[in-house]
């Protein structure tokens, strides 16, 4: 199975992407699972979907990505992508928080990902 993780700045296609690869190779795909909890626990606005999180969700939202991608995991053939890893959990909670977990870091350490597709920030933004 080989792991491939899309990452880059936010409204940069990652999630488009992901799905059309996807797609176009019959598997599945792991969704950032980071909106799905800020919409349900904080709430969001449209302008920045990440602005209301806390230093004490960064941890739960990496429990929760870690979650999901091993559900999806099960059910993927050959090729899983992911629309972000712990990686940018840790960026997040290093910019905002000048600090991170040290489960976060573990885990980093701990998952294998074969391949990472960087995104750059040349559409327009949505």
């Amino acid at each position: 199975m080989l792991k491939i993780v899309i990452t880059g700045p936010e409204s940069t296609g990652k999630t488009t992407l992901a799905m059309q690869l996807a797609a176009h190779f019959k598997t599945v795909w792991v969704p950032e699972h980071a909106r799905a909890y800020l919409d349900t626990h904080r709430g969001t606005t449209p302008s920045c979907p990440t602005i209301n999180y806390r230093y004490s969700d960064l941890e739960k939202i990496a429990k929760g990505q870690i979650e999901l991608e091993e559900q999806k995991l099960a059910s993927a053939k050959n090729l899983l992508f992911c629309d972000t890893d712990l990686i940018t959990i840790k960026i997040w909670s290093k910019v905002k928080y000048d600090r991170c977990s040290s489960w976060i870091q573990e885990q980093i350490k701990e998952r294998h990902y074969d391949h990472y597709l960087l995104c750059k920030p040349d559409l327009p933004w949505e």
